[in-house]
This record gives C-alpha cells, structure tokens and sequence, in this order.
C-alpha cells in the first residue's frame, strides 16, 4: 500500500480537512501517454488491496478479475484501487489525528461519493493518469465509478458499474439506516468519540448482520442452514428463554466478528452515510439528464438474486446512457455478493464491451 497526500480539501456539504491522505495500491506500469490506466473501486467495507502482487502476495478481494492474463490483465494495463476517504484501510478518516493529534472522531466530515471521486482524481492527476480506459467497480464501488463516468466525462472512456444503481433507493437508505442507529445506539459509541478504546464493537457487529442479511438470499440460507442447531447447542429454549443457537445465527455472528476485528465503527457510519447519499442525479437535473451525459462506453452487470440492488436498477442506467445497452446478467443462487463470486462471469462479455 502506498499513501499520497493531496492537500486541503472542502467537502460538498461544506466539511473541511486541512490535509487528506488516500491509501492505494497498483499494479502494472503507467505508459508514457499516461492513458492505460484502469480504476477499480472497493465496496463499503473493501480495501484497496484487489489483487496480489509482488509487494503484497496475499489474496485480494476480486482476485479473479486482476492479474496477468486475467480479465483486466496488469501486463497491459496500469490499475490503480484507492481507498476510499472516510475509512480505515490507510486513507484519512475518523480515526485520523487532526493537526493537534487528536483523533478526528465526530469531527470527522460528512463524506458523498463524489467528494471521494474529486479526491480521486486530484490522486490520478498526482500519478500523471492522462485518463482512465476503465473505471470499475460493483455496489458502493460501483456507485463511484458511475459517478467517475458523470463528474469527469472527459477523463473516462468506459465504465463498468456491477450490482448499483444511478440512485440510492428508499429501502437502501432504510437498510442503511438501521445499520448507523446499530452502532450509534451502542452506549460504547459515546457520540463518535470513543478513542482509545474498543469503541461500539456490539453496535457494529449488528450492523454487519444487518448488512449481511441484504447481501444474501432467502434461498441461500434455507439450503445451508435451515432450522439446524449450531453443533452441541439447544436454540429450541429452556424453561427461562433459550440458550442455544441455530446455525444460521452463528454464521451472522462469525460475519461480525471477522468485520468488528478489523474495521472502524465510525468509518463504518460515514462510509455507510456516503453510499445512502449516493445519487448521481444530484443537481444535475435529475438521474436521466445525469447519465444522458455520460459519453463513456458503459458495461452494466447485475446479479439475478439480488435483493439489495435489482437487476430493474441496473437496466434503468442501460436505458438512460445514451446508446443501446444491455445489462450482463450473473447468475449466482447467493444474491448481491454474487459480483464477488462470481467474476468468471465477467470477463469475456467485459473485455469484448470495452476493448479491455
């Protein structure tokens, strides 16, 4: 992971940091023209570390996708994945010290996703990127690259937007509602301004299952858990209330813990906060005058159980971007994480709708 530190920064709903830095990672090489280069952007919780690499051979979140040979082959491309201002992989966020070294806490700016693609360009300008051939990205990273696709028409040529909408809907902000009251209402949360310390952690592993919940299919749980009992446990009570768990109840706390383990609570709420306000409509004229003016070549995917994001919301884009267009259908019994699951259904329809 490399940082860069791109100077002040006045945030859209007027916030303002003195200094901000963004975390990210690449691989390949940057041509002379400076125009191979490659975006993708990270879910809500992702980091910045996509894909292997020799300075980190760990396994990334989309390995799959990014690599030599593969969909987006790094012998040919340059891809840059920046973590998102607002969290907690590197890039400045709540946890940050201000310039007196204090935490940042409740302080910390309210955050859009296009405060977080100005910031990203300014990192792509500080790279020498002349322009992006793709910028990509699926559910909160994909309401980025589409915002990319809006805000800098002239610096995108194609968009690939996988599992997302042109707008948050109202039961995504519902969703994402009860997820920032979970951690908010935890008493460790003290007003955002609980460091040292562990912070909301109960808060935020509900929070985590709440999401989860979305990001799943009703089918998907019956065929792996169903009514089963988690192993040496009795969820059916006892005389004062029940003790035991089922299965499907330990696999939402093992999903907290793992999240609570290694992400921030607050940067879980402003993150959360920025993709509910996502709307790439927002005095533009609306979401159709918006993608009426995108000139970038669009590749739009969704995935066919998904109850989060619609396969209606993604052909609703396809409609708008002027052009014909489709929407590249995954098939995946598991719903919205199927775009990370399934990326072997990406890759040739990708490569052949962008020249990739």
């Amino acid at each position: 992971m490399k940082t860069v530190q791109l100077g002040e920064y006045t945030f859209e709903t007027g916030g303002y940091l003195p200094e901000v830095t963004l975390a990210y990672e690449t691989w390949g090489q940057l041509n002379a023209a400076g125009d191979n280069a490659v975006l993708v952007a990270h879910a809500l919780t992702g980091d910045s570390h996509v894909a292997s690499s020799e300075a980190d051979p760990s396994i990334g979140w989309w390995e799959g996708l990014l690599g030599p040979g593969r969909p987006i082959d790094t012998q040919k491309w340059f891809v840059i994945a920046p973590a998102m201002v607002g969290g907690c992989y590197g890039s400045t966020g709540p946890a940050s010290l201000d310039p007196e070294g204090i935490p940042w806490g409740s302080r910390f700016p309210f955050v859009t996703i296009r405060d977080s693609v100005h910031l990203e360009h300014r990192l792509a300008r500080h790279l020498g990127i002349a322009g992006f051939h793709t910028v990509i990205g699926g559910s909160m990273g994909g309401a980025r690259a589409l915002e990319w696709a809006a805000t800098y028409p002239d610096f995108v040529r194609g968009v690939a937007v996988f599992a997302c909408g042109a707008a948050a809907t109202a039961e995504q902000i519902a969703f994402g509602q009860a997820q920032v009251l979970a951690v908010e209402n935890d008493p460790a949360y003290r007003g955002g301004d609980y460091y040292p310390g562990s912070g909301p952690q109960a808060g935020l592993g509900l929070a985590r299952r709440i999401a989860h919940i979305t990001y799943r299919t009703e089918d998907e749980l019956q065929v792996r858990f169903g009514r089963d009992a988690q192993a040496g446990e009795n969820p059916f009570g006892s005389a004062a209330r029940r003790q035991g768990r089922y299965q499907v109840e330990s696999y939402l706390d093992h999903q907290a813990s793992k999240l609570v383990r290694r992400f921030d609570p607050n940067a879980y709420i402003t993150l959360t906060e920025a993709l509910m306000s996502h709307d790439v409509g927002r005095d533009r004229g609306g979401v159709e005058a918006a993608l009426a003016s995108v000139t970038a070549t669009p590749f739009l995917a969704a995935v066919d159980t998904d109850r989060l994001y619609y396969p209606a919301q993604s052909q609703q884009i396809a409609d708008a971007v002027p052009g014909d267009h489709g929407v590249h259908i995954i098939s995946s019994p598991i719903g919205h994480d199927g775009f990370l699951t399934s990326a072997e259904q990406l890759g040739d329809a990708m490569r052949a709708t962008l020249g990739l």
